[in-house]
């Protein structure tokens, strides 16, 4: 029997109903394709993580037979490690993603309203809707960049007086009333913009009640991490991946790192829906993917370098280009329009992510390759432009 894309049954939930997923971005499985859509590292893994993968698989093959460990503990030590942190400020999950849908039901699910950024990461909504939190979202400014001063004008959840960020641009941030909690991408997806570590903790020191979930996917790549305040500040929680700086997009490795009594509530949703979020080869690898710091380093400044004379490029092209500390770039044309770009780079081989969304339709977010890939994506872009 077919079905009809869409198409509704009588068994869905209420739930099921209403909600809008989130849609990642193109797979397709075609041959010679350049794919710049999706943020995946354009350079292998360390030779590590396949040799610990073997090893795992040679040492006794029998024992893919039995659960993995529950709590990933050999990770934990080595991410522990490579941050200077306790393993105890540590929770393990499938994927950022996993990581993050946790931290929606079990910090930030309250009877008030979380804020978000108007232009962020799409799976922020789609997880509201999912768990029914409510939420708002906060405009970026006119650059793009997210405004500091319109995280600090909110009054906190013990009901006491307002918190005003200190020696930022003064601004009138709409006054929200009580917050459930603040969660925004750093730097932004998908405009690759980077808020400093001293905005960040502006924003936790002046909304002490509410968890402030900082989700640092692409930091690696020309940020600071904010895991070094979660000593000082016990409502901060920071959510790391491997797909992006460490090259493990395939195997679904994320983590997040914050206060001991955080890490509790997203070890208590974690064994309430999924004991066992990570098999045994992906516990193994991702400890070589943390313990090769050299490898990391060589992939992570290969790619900036990459960035920087794609922006270059781009610029000379015409087109106008966000600042970027990601592995990516956020850029648009003033003469030609974002959508037919995309198509007909898409004719040539080569895909992009294009947003249809207010303000940033005229934009194409664009993975940064390697550096034959940019040059092919540049000598297109030349093409169809001129």
């Amino acid at each position: 029997m077919a079905f009809r894309e869409n198409t509704m049954s009588r068994f869905w939930s209420k739930v099921v109903s209403d909600l809008t997923p989130y849609v990642p971005g193109e797979q397709p499985k075609l041959a010679n394709l350049i794919k710049l859509n999706t943020n995946e590292n354009p350079y292998p893994p360390s030779p590590k993580v396949l040799a610990a993968i073997q090893g795992e698989l040679g040492n006794d093959a029998g024992r893919l037979r039995l659960y993995p460990d529950p709590n990933a503990d050999l990770l934990k030590a080595a991410i522990a490690r490579s941050h200077a942190v306790t393993p105890q400020q540590i929770f393990i999950g499938n994927g950022s993603d996993e990581v993050l849908a946790h931290a929606f039901m079990a910090l930030l699910k309250h009877e008030a309203p979380i804020l978000f950024p108007d232009i962020t990461y799409s799976f922020y909504p789609v997880y509201c809707g999912l768990y029914g939190i409510d939420f708002r979202t906060v405009p970026l400014a006119d650059d793009f960049s997210i405004n500091p001063s319109d995280y600090c004008g909110n009054r906190n959840n013990s009901g006491s007086q307002d918190h005003q960020c200190q020696g930022l641009p003064s601004g009138q941030p709409e006054k929200q009333g009580k917050i459930g909690g603040i969660i925004f991408p750093n730097p932004n997806a998908p405009t690759g913009c980077l808020l400093g570590l001293a905005a960040i903790e502006q924003i936790l020191q002046a909304n002490p009640d509410s968890v402030v979930v900082v989700d640092e996917a692409y930091v690696d790549f020309g940020g600071d991490s904010a895991i070094p305040l979660i000593n000082r500040y016990d409502n901060l929680l920071v959510v790391h991946t491997l797909s992006k700086s460490r090259s493990l997009a395939g195997l679904r490795v994320g983590f997040a790192v914050g206060h001991p009594t955080l890490i509790e509530a997203l070890e208590r949703v974690k064994n309430s829906f999924n004991s066992y979020p990570l098999d045994r080869l992906a516990i193994v690898g991702a400890v070589a993917a943390m313990e090769d710091s050299e490898h990391f380093e060589r992939s992570r400044q290969a790619v900036i370098a990459s960035r920087e004379t794609l922006t270059a490029a781009l610029t000379e092209l015409g087109f106008a280009v966000l600042p970027s500390a990601a592995n990516f770039v956020f850029a648009r044309h003033p003469q030609r329009d974002a959508a037919q770009l995309a198509q007909a780079l898409r004719t040539k081989n080569i895909i992009v992510r294009h947003f249809k969304l207010p303000r940033i339709d005229q934009f194409l977010r664009i993975t940064v390759g390697t550096d034959a890939e940019c040059r092919a994506l540049t000598e297109a872009l030349s093409q169809i432009i001129r």
